[in-house]
């Protein structure tokens, strides 16, 4: 079987820390249910993400090196 988040393709996903998820929301001034959505099974997503985690997301992009995002782990 292919893992699919070894892929060159695929952007690398991580877990973020609750102290760093605080920052993050706290700079986009927004709460933790308005950040976009990523379902748990998501091939890219890491084994040990749950329901309620951030994960970071970082693509590159043609504008500006490099783009970050952040998504909510739902089930």
């Amino acid at each position: 079987m292919v893992d699919v988040s070894q892929h060159k393709l695929v952007p690398e996903h991580t877990l973020v820390d609750e102290e760093a998820v605080d920052e993050v929301l706290q700079e986009y001034n927004v709460e933790r249910t308005n950040l976009p959505k990523i379902k748990r099974k998501d091939p890219a997503v890491p084994d040990e993400a749950e329901s309620g985690d951030v994960v970071r997301i970082v693509r590159d992009s043609r504008t500006t090196d490099q783009a970050v995002v952040y998504r909510l782990v739902i089930e």
